[in-house]
């Protein structure tokens, strides 16, 4: 048993089964044990390896995404350049190494960082040098704002509900006589169709967080990139840990696994549409990466001496690797041209 899964034993049998959320929340944050609090997750010796970690294609290609809805916006002076749970700071670095080739883009940014975990803020210091950081959303300096997030609502907490013949109710982290299980709540007054046995899920502080991201884009300019695997109005269990690059159960090890849930795209652009931002329909990864043109820059890689930019390039693209799995979804305020490759959601809103 871990320390933490003690600790949330004893708080189930204090208090009664927690929801899901509260369980994420505690194995992924909790100040002494939580799993980003502790460590470094990341790259071949962590539990699994992102996008901007496999290469520095990713980063330029989201970088110069930016710098064209930039330069599209007027090149606002000064504006926020911000990234959602930055991890290494990785991403971060090639989208600035990126913008230094537009000029005047680099001396406008002002960068911002939101991250909890301090282990982690640490660890951007060291990559990026004295950066600002913040807690949340609602600190970021009230300037056009220039955001990317990659792989980062995943990470948030979600709810379940399982559909019964009484109705829907909500799955909960409970005890048995072996450790932590899965068991089933009160029926709750769920606004969803479905058949015995099917399982929703709801990430409240994902739409939150995407609805804040629009209501300031659309009051002060600017431009999002939310990048993520998932779905459109997915149902089924999509819980999940890795820990060392392989699937466990999710209960197993509280606070030495990685938690995440695949992200419902429906959800994040109806957040984005309350907030009065111009939304996208959601782009698989390759398809967006290729419109940008990272094949020709991964070639021109190659032909400097980069021997690992093709293979690169086919991770991030490639349908059998990350390039279906994840999608991308755009913000941008009205009347602004669209972020580069992406159209606005309404055109397309059958077939997103």
């Amino acid at each position: 048993m871990t320390p933490l899964a003690g600790i949330i034993a004893a708080r189930i049998r204090a208090t009664g089964p927690m929801s899901l959320a509260e369980y994420m929340r505690l194995c992924l944050m909790d100040s002494r044990h939580g799993y980003y609090a502790t460590r470094d997750p990341f790259g071949a010796a962590g539990d699994f390896t992102t996008a901007p970690e496999i290469h520095q294609l990713f980063g330029e290609m989201c970088g110069l995404a930016l710098a064209q809805a930039w330069l599209d916006q007027g090149r606002p002076a000064p504006f926020t350049l911000a990234e959602p749970g930055p991890g290494r700071g990785t991403l971060m670095a090639d989208m600035l190494r990126a913008i230094r080739v537009v000029p005047g883009m680099a001396e406008a940014a002002q960068m911002a960082l939101i991250e909890a975990s301090p282990h982690l803020r640490q660890v951007q210091r060291e990559r990026l040098g004295d950066v600002r950081h913040l807690d949340g959303i609602e600190d970021l300096p009230d300037n056009p704002l220039f955001l990317i997030g990659n792989e980062f609502i995943d990470a948030l907490p979600i709810r379940q509900f399982q559909m019964t013949p009484e109705g829907w109710r909500e799955r909960m982290v409970g005890l048995s006589d072996t450790g932590l299980r899965m068991g089933l709540g009160p029926v709750v007054p769920l606004n969803r169709p479905g058949q015995p046995g099917d399982i929703v899920e709801d990430c409240p502080e994902g739409a939150a967080f995407a609805e804040a991201l629009a209501r300031r884009i659309a009051a002060q300019g600017g431009a999002a990139i939310l990048i993520d695997y998932g779905g459109w109005n997915g149902y089924g269990d999509s819980f999940q840990a890795l820990r060392n690059h392989a699937p466990e159960d999710p209960l197993a090890r509280p606070g030495e696994a990685d938690l995440t849930a695949h992200v419902d795209f429906a959800a994040l652009a109806a957040a984005g549409l309350r907030g009065g931002a111009v939304v996208s329909r959601p782009v698989r990864q390759g398809d967006w990466l290729a419109a940008l043109g990272a094949p020709a820059r991964a070639a021109r890689l190659a032909q400097a001496g980069d021997a690992g930019a093709l293979q690169a390039l086919r991770r991030l693209t490639d349908p059998s690797e990350m390039g279906h799995l994840f999608k991308a979804i755009a913000f941008w305020p009205a009347g602004a041209p669209p972020v580069p490759g992406f159209e606005a959601l309404e055109a397309h809103a059958d077939d997103a």
